[in-house]
C-alpha cells in the first residue's frame, strides 16, 4: 500500500530529517515539502490523494493546530513537534501518532505503521450481518459486497484487486489483512497472489483452478504450499 504525503514544517533541518525517513520508507512517496502552514495551505487543493500530513505545531503565520481545522476531511496526521504540552489538543482533532522531535528513524517507522493499519480499516469495513464488506470507493461512498458474489482477489504491488461478476474494486489493503476477513467455508489461497471463491471453481487441470467470467477462462496458478489444502475441500471422484 503506497502511501501520499506531505511535509509541513518552518524548521529547514527536520524537514530534511523526515525527508530522508520518506524516502528511505518503502512504498512512501513525497508529493511536497512545505516550509510553513500559509504555503501549504496555499497550495494543498492543487493536490490530490494526500493520504498523510508530517505536520509542526508551533509555525509563524499559522500553527499546526489552526492548520488542521481548515480542512472538512481530515488525511491521517503525524505530529512532529518539540513540544508535547500540545500532544492533547492534537488528540482532539484524531491524530494518527505524535512523535517529539528530534525523532528517530524507528520512531518515525512505527508511526507510519499506525498510519497504513489506519487507512486498511478505513478502506474496508465488516458487513454485520456478516455475509459481505463494505468497499470504500474512489468518492468516499461505501459499496456492500456480498462474499458470495466474489470471484477472486489478487494482489498488486500496492493494493488489492476484488473481482465479482459484475465489477471489479480497487483498494489501498495487504492480502495478508483482507483474507482475515474472508470466510474460510467460501474462499481459499491458491497461491501468493490469489485467493479464490472455491464454490466458483469450474475445473482444475495442470495446476491451474479455471473459474468463468464474462464467458472467458480464468487461470489461476496452484503453490504446492495450498495445493492440499484445495483438495481437501473439494469433492473429487475418479476412475
Amino acid at each position: 500500500m503506497k502511501i501520499n504525503c506531505i511535509i509541513v514544517d518552518d524548521e529547514y533541518i527536520s524537514r530534511l530529517l523526515i525527508e530522508k525517513f520518506v524516502s528511505k520508507t518503502k512504498n512512501m512517496n513525497l508529493i511536497a515539502s512545505y516550509s510553513s502552514a500559509v504555503e501549504a495551505i496555499n497550495n494543498i487543493d492543487e493536490i490530490d490523494d494526500i493520504d498523510l500530513i508530517f505536520l509542526d505545531i508551533e509555525m509563524p503565520g499559522m500553527t499546526g493546530i489552526e492548520f488542521i481545522t481548515h480542512f472538512n476531511k481530515l488525511p491521517q496526521i503525524i505530529i512532529v513537534s518539540a513540544q508535547e504540552k500540545y500532544a492533547i489538543d492534537a488528540i482532539k482533532y484524531g491524530v494518527a501518532d505524535y512523535i517529539l522531535k528530534p525523532i528517530s528513524y524507528a520512531r518515525f517507522a512505527k508511526a507510519v505503521e499506525r498510519v497504513r493499519e489506519r487507512i486498511e480499516k478505513v478502506s474496508i469495513v465488516d458487513t454485520n450481518q456478516n455475509d459481505g464488506v463494505f468497499i470504500k470507493e474512489n468518492n468516499s461512498s461505501y459499496v456492500r459486497v456480498k462474499y458470495s458474489d466474489i470471484l477472486w482477489i489478487e494482489a498488486l504491488e500496492n493494493y488489492i484487486t476484488i473481482t465479482t461478476e459484475k465489477s471489479k474494486y480497487t483498494i489501498h489493503f495487504t492480502m495478508k489483512s483482507f483474507e482475515t476477513k474472508l470466510p474460510s467455508n467460501i474462499f481459499i489461497r491458491l497461491h501468493r497472489s490469489y485467493i479464490v471463491n472455491y464454490k466458483k471453481i469450474e475445473a482444475i487441470a495442470d495446476n491451474e483452478a479455471i473459474i468463468k467470467h464474462n464467458k472467458k477462462q480464468k487461470k489461476f496458478p496452484i503453490a504446492k504450499t495450498y495445493r492440499e489444502q484445495l483438495l481437501e475441500k473439494l469433492n473429487f471422484i475418479s476412475k
